[in-house]
Order: structure tokens, then C-alpha cells, then sequence
């Protein structure tokens, strides 16, 4: 169990630092590289709290293990938590542009839902054809 939540720890920090890389390398895409002026702290809260936020949405997939719980509830509940803790994150760190008024608000949230559902299914269907693999293996 020890190992798994070390696994899991990891790679949700690397996730997390991936993706949030990869959304900055999109900005400096979109407006120009000159035009973008990233601080130490800015590179610091970038890496700390996507480490957070990829071990808020690794550690809450444990919910997967219980069979007890109906499928779409495991995934709301790891979206729930996973959600709340990006939203806490990005408020503290002023990626969610607040004081822009509730349009930015609202595009923002959809975008990091977007993300998430993208980031789900990909993890969804990598460990399906794990899954799959394993069974063929099994039968032969």
C-alpha cells in the first residue's frame, strides 16, 4: 500500500508539472514569448501547486479500488476533489483571473474542466488496454 501511494504521489506531481507546463508554454505560444514575463514566484507557485493539485487528483483515484461504490460516483467524487483543490490552488496563486469579473471566471473553469475530462479519459483508456492486455495474457 506504502509503494502504491508513493507511485501514485509521483505521478500525479508529474502530471500535475506537465500539464502546467504545457499551459504555459501555450501562453507564451499564443502572445509571444517576448510578451510574456513569467517571476521566480510565478515558476515557484507554478510548481508547488500543480504538485498539489496532480496529488489532490492521483491520491483521490484510490476511490477506484473500492467495488463497493458505483463507477460514476468514483468519478465524481475524484473530480470533486481533485476540482476543489485546483479552484483553492488557482484562487491562491491568481491563476483564476477573480477580479476580472465572472466571464473570466466561468471560461476559466470551463477550460480546467475540459483539461480534466481530456487528462480522465486518456488515464481511463490507457489503463483499459492495460486491463485488456492483462486479460489476453490471462486466457493464453
Amino acid at each position: 500500500m506504502k509503494i502504491d501511494i508513493i507511485k501514485r504521489l509521483a505521478l500525479g506531481a508529474f502530471v500535475g508539472c506537465f500539464i502546467v507546463m504545457c499551459v504555459m508554454v501555450f501562453i507564451c505560444l499564443q502572445v509571444g514569448s517576448q510578451n510574456v514575463n513569467f517571476s521566480g514566484n510565478d515558476i515557484m507557485g507554478a510548481f508547488f501547486g500543480s504538485i498539489v493539485v496532480g496529488w489532490a487528483f492521483s491520491l483521490s483515484g484510490l476511490i477506484y479500488e473500492r467495488d463497493d461504490i458505483a463507477f460514476p460516483l468514483q468519478i465524481i467524487f475524484q473530480m470533486g476533489i481533485g476540482m476543489t483543490v485546483l479552484f483553492i490552488v488557482a484562487i491562491y496563486l491568481h491563476w483564476m483571473p477573480v477580479e476580472l469579473g465572472i466571464w473570466p471566471i466561468v471560461s476559466w473553469i470551463v477550460i480546467a474542466c475540459i483539461f480534466a475530462a481530456i487528462s480522465w479519459c486518456s488515464f481511463y483508456i490507457y489503463y483499459y488496454l492495460v486491463a485488456n492486455d492483462l486479460n489476453k495474457k490471462l486466457k493464453n
